[in-house]
């Protein structure tokens, strides 16, 4: 059997280190682009997101907001705005290696257009080396507070797109509100009022509206009631724009013409989830109900890429499961499985019994953690409550350590339902 052990740190906070420690080595020139070059290589790349998604937080929102959200896209890019073709008004590189880049001057002229009575103040906007998105950005100054305010454009992809206009789960996001409506053309629309930490460690709030046009593009913009969504002190009670002033924001007919010169979005891989750069959550969720041992009914589930969850019952109280899968992980397999038992097929195994991570007393994890010859991480994590903020409905997770390691080793990962 192999054996049993704990982790120093859950692997969200193992990598948030790492990106805080990697952080303190430099200060990026132009901070903003750093931002934007991380989310548009993040919308190809689950295994990119901030906190790594492997605690169940809420990822379709933390993963898709034009600010930070994607800071984890230091990781594995480049660094440095001209590099990406990304480029800021107000704060050049000092040391170009190159001919000096220029603000896309439509998407500005475009967002700057279309904001009711107030200047946009320090416009950036990405050209990324990543195919199928653009963004602009800035600080919004209407005379009430500096905010800022951003817009990306891109191809809609698939389930990932209608995970975008679809309301977080509130089992892992707390907001204030949510609306999901569908327009008169087919497009789908979600308007978002929460707050840029879901914790509120911070009072930053985050506004967001997400449209998936019926022809197949997302626009998608975030603002705060800050002068940037991370690091500034609050300036205004609310972002500038209301609800429906998102909404309309999103929907102008003004992006048409930046959206249509878009390249056409590549098909999705065949395989297994190992050959996806981002695996669904519906597949994830689907393999994951197909693994679970018999006798237990599934009271809830849910999911989006990378990452699902069920709630299982057997008669002993519910017990929160869930699943991340992550292609291209190999390397992080040094920080994450020292000591790991390998497999006879090269699989890492590292398994461990711990208390929850949301400070909830009385809460267990359990842990079976894998990562295959190929980079494929399959984490699979069970709990004796409903939920990691709940009091504990049990004694023990309803899924045995020996249970959780079949799940993740399965061979049905190698393929795709």
């Amino acid at each position: 059997m192999p054996s049993e052990q704990p982790f120093e740190a859950p692997f969200e906070d193992g990598l948030g280190e790492a990106l805080r420690r990697t952080g303190e080595t430099f200060a990026p020139p132009d901070r903003a682009a750093l931002v934007d070059a991380g989310l548009a290589r993040g919308r190809r790349r689950v295994a990119r997101r901030r906190a790594a998604v492997v605690t169940g937080s809420a990822l379709a929102l933390a993963a898709v907001g034009i600010g930070g959200a994607y800071g984890g896209g230091l990781l594995g890019g480049k660094q440095g705005g001209d590099r990406h073709g990304e480029t800021s008004v107000a704060a050049p590189d000092p040391a170009p290696t190159g001919p000096a880049p220029s603000v896309d001057a439509d998407l500005v002229a475009i967002l700057a257009g279309l904001l009711p009575g107030g200047e946009l103040k320090n416009p950036t906007t990405n050209t990324s080396e990543t195919p199928g998105f653009r963004s602009v950005r800035g600080v919004f100054d209407d005379g009430k507070g500096d905010a800022e305010i951003s817009v990306g454009l891109s191809r809609a992809d698939g389930l990932q797109a209608d995970q975008q206009v679809a309301c977080p789960d509130k089992v892992f996001t707390a907001y204030d509100d949510c609306v999901e409506s569908e327009l008169a053309d087919g497009s789908r629309l979600m308007v978002f009022q929460g707050y840029e930490y879901p914790d509120r460690r911070e009072d930053t709030k985050n506004w967001r509206a997400v449209l998936h046009t019926s022809d197949g593009f997302l626009v998608d913009a975030s603002e705060y009631n800050a002068p940037a969504e991370k690091g500034a002190e609050i300036s205004r009670a609310d972002p500038p724009l209301n609800p429906a002033q998102l909404q309309a924001l999103v929907t102008s007919d003004d992006w048409r013409g930046p959206l249509n010169e878009l390249p056409a979005a590549r098909p999705p891989a065949d395989g297994g989830f190992g050959d996806a750069a981002d695996p669904d959550g519906a597949g994830i969720r689907k393999t994951l109900s197909s693994l679970l041992p018999a006798g237990l009914r599934v009271r809830d589930q849910g999911g989006q890429e990378g990452f699902a969850y069920v709630v299982v019952d057997d008669g002993k109280g519910r017990s929160y499961v869930q699943i991340n899968v992550q292609p291209n992980m190999w390397d992080v397999v040094g920080e994450l499985f020292p000591g790991a038992t390998e497999l006879p097929d090269g699989t890492l195994l590292k398994t461990s019994k711990t208390a929850g991570e949301k400070g909830v007393g009385g809460i267990k994890m359990w842990t079976a953690d894998t990562i295959r010859p190929d980079g494929l991480r399959v984490v699979v994590s069970a709990f004796n409550a409903a939920d990691q903020k709940s009091p504990a409905t049990r004694e023990n997770p309803a899924l045995t350590m020996k249970q959780l390691t079949a799940i993740a080793t399965s061979e049905k990962w190698l393929t795709r339902p």
